[in-house]
């Protein structure tokens, strides 16, 4: 077999498995932690959407200043939509602190 030809079907090969490959996205939501009822609710059915969808949703807390202190209020905000979103989509990861941000993913259930 020739070299050139050998190339030319790994890459022939590799072009169709990157054909085949499905491209996630990341849709992303972001809260305080003192979110108003209203604006949790508004941003709950963007998260449903997205799910439906098939992306993956990636929701956080952002603490701004001194409000790090309510650290456990965005942790009860973060678990409350995971708890109600349940159906859509599973915890990929549950709520963890990275500096001043609460994240939190979760992924489409499959069809």
């Amino acid at each position: 077999m020739d070299y050139k030809k050998f190339l030319y079907e790994q890459k022939k090969r590799e072009k169709s498995l990157k054909a085949k490959a499905t491209k996630v996205t990341v849709k992303e939501i972001r809260f305080g932690p003192q979110t108003d009822d209203h604006d949790y609710e508004f941003k709950k059915k963007h998260a449903e959407k997205f799910l439906r969808e098939g992306a993956k949703l990636k929701a956080y807390v952002f603490f701004k200043g001194r409000s790090i202190i309510y650290k456990d209020q965005g942790q009860i905000l973060l678990l409350r939509l995971a708890q109600e979103l349940e159906e859509l989509g599973k915890v990929e990861q549950m709520p963890k602190l990275e500096g001043k941000r609460m994240i939190m993913f979760i992924a489409p259930k499959k069809k």
